[in-house]
């Protein structure tokens, strides 16, 4: 299975998994300005972004991007 996607970033990586790292790193108040969003911004939690994400796909799609950018060349360097 991990043979199937080799050079995408993203495979194996849960919404959530995604959500969670980006909150760890930017915090919800640098998150909202980063996107904006309003799950981010008026009373935000995990569980409303993700609802939020999973019906909106321009959003998810800008949530990953910055994960990719942020997250994932952090990663590589362990």
């Amino acid at each position: 299975m991990s043979d199937e996607q080799p050079n995408n970033p993203l495979h194996g990586v849960t919404l959530e998994k995604i959500v969670v790292s980006l909150v760890e790193h930017y915090g919800w108040n640098e998150l909202a300005t980063k996107i904006n969003i309003n799950c981010f911004k008026s009373d935000p939690s995990v569980k409303s972004s993700l609802k939020f994400l999973r019906k909106t796909p321009w959003a998810r799609e800008q949530v990953e991007n910055l994960y990719i950018a942020t997250i994932v060349p952090r990663s590589k360097k362990k």
